[in-house]
Order: structure tokens, then sequence, then C-alpha cells
């Protein structure tokens, strides 16, 4: 009896186009404010230069190549428990990065855009079917994991920006604000929309909570824990669906990785 092929996900195709509209964002943008002199700048995450944070979007970007078909029956992780892991790997992280800027110095950006060519064709490769993978963290359904490389985009691409705007601000950035303003920013609207609402997904499935993003890069700063927690801040990011209603104390539960 011949079977019948799994239908190709929905879910799959929205993250791979949002990963795709992201990272044609973001590259451009990289390859316009990030030089040499920008490079070694400071970026907003301590101990992180604004190379380190190139570095890490190519590593981002990386981990889809090296995903492998699960066995079947595995059980996948969910993907609130695959980011979860973030934090435990955190150093592990940081000096993966930092080894990797250092092994594509000095040519960083040719360096990123043969590992983001690379990841892509990969994903080619596995198909348009949610199946379960195995990845760096653990077993994850495909979908998931193409949603976590656009929520590391959209979260890099921030540090970014912010990164950049700082460094144009402090006293030894007047050669970068001598070019002027930055121009479009490297966060993709649809791949924002998409992360803010993966990321209010992993915040009700922990909590039950019933919320709704009004401020989507407000939300994603809450959530990946770049943004100091206050009540103000969470109303400003999330609202209650009835205005009767009000938003829980969520300091407890951020940043959700």
């Amino acid at each position: 009896m011949t079977s019948i092929p799994a239908p190709p996900s929905p879910e799959l195709a929205a993250a791979t186009e949002a990963l795709r509209a992201q990272w044609a964002t973001l590259r451009p943008w990289i390859g316009a404010q990030v030089d040499a002199r920008t490079g070694a700048e400071p970026s907003i995450l301590e101990g992180w230069t604004v190379a380190h944070l190139v570095a890490h979007v190519g590593r981002a970007l990386n981990a889809l190549t090296a995903l492998e078909p699960a066995p079947e029956g595995t059980v996948p992780l969910a993907l609130g428990e695959y980011v979860a892991g973030y934090a435990d790997g955190a150093e592990a992280i940081a000096q993966g990065t930092r080894d990797l800027a250092e092994t594509l110095s000095p040519d960083l950006l040719a360096g990123v855009d043969a590992l983001a060519a690379e990841a892509f064709d990969h994903l080619r490769t596995l198909g348009t079917v949610d199946r379960v993978v195995i990845a760096r963290r653990g077993p994850i359904r495909l979908g998931d994991m193409v949603t976590s490389r656009v929520i590391e985009l959209v979260v890099h691409a921030d540090d970014l920006q912010r990164s950049v705007d700082r460094a144009r601000t402090s006293p030894s950035g007047a050669e970068l604000l001598e070019r002027g303003a930055p121009g479009p920013g490297p966060i993709h609207a649809g791949a924002l929309e998409l992360v803010s609402q993966a990321l209010l997904d992993v915040l009700v499935a922990r909590g039950g909570w019933s919320v709704e993003v009004v401020d989507p890069i407000t939300w994603v700063r809450l959530a990946a824990g770049r943004t100091h927690y206050d009540v103000d801040t969470l109303a400003a990011a999330l609202q209650a669906p009835y205005t009767s209603d009000a938003v829980p104390d969520l300091g407890r539960v951020l940043p959700l990785f």
C-alpha cells in the first residue's frame, strides 16, 4: 500500500518566508552601517562588540545547517522549551560567538554571507513538511526551529541598531555621525509580527494568561530581557483583551529566555 506524502506545512512556510525577509532586510543594513571602526565599538550586550553581534547572526543561521531528520517517533521540544535552554548555555554561546568572529576576521561579512547561504541551501533540502529534526539543543519541529531563527535575527537586529545608534552618539563616534542618518532600520515588519506572536504564544503556554500585543518591539525586548521589567513598560507592550481586566504581573516569568 502506497503511503500518502505529508502535505506542506503553512506554518513552516510562513516562518521560512519571515526568515528570508528578515535576512534580506538585515544584511544590507549591516553592510551600510557596520565597518571595522563600528565593529570594534562595544555593543549594548555586556562583553560583546558590534562585530560579535554580526558574527552571532551568522552563528544563529548556521544552526540550520546542523539540522538532521530525527528518527521516527522522536518527541520534539516545544519552542518555549527550546529557547529556555539559551540561559544555561549563555557562556558557551558567548564564547562560540567570540571564536567565530575571530575565525571569520578580517572579512567578517563575507564569512557571515557564506554561513547564511549554506543555511538557506540546507533548509531547502529539508523540504516543506514540518518534520521533527535534531538540532544542537535537542529535537524540535522544523517550523519551530525556523521560528527560533527568526527570533534570533529580529532580537539581534534590534541589538545591532541600538548598538550602532549608541556608538554614533558616543564621544568617539564623530566619524559615524558624519555619515548622517542610518536610513531604514534592520527589522522587517512581517518578521517582527511573527516573532512577537510566537513569544506571546510561549508566554501563554507557560502561564495561561490572556493578553494581546500592543507594541511588538517593546514586547520583544521584554521577552528577550533587553528592557528592564516594570509595570509601565509591560502595560505599553501588552494589554488584556477586555479593558476591564488588568495585565497580570509577569515579573516572575520574564524574560522568556
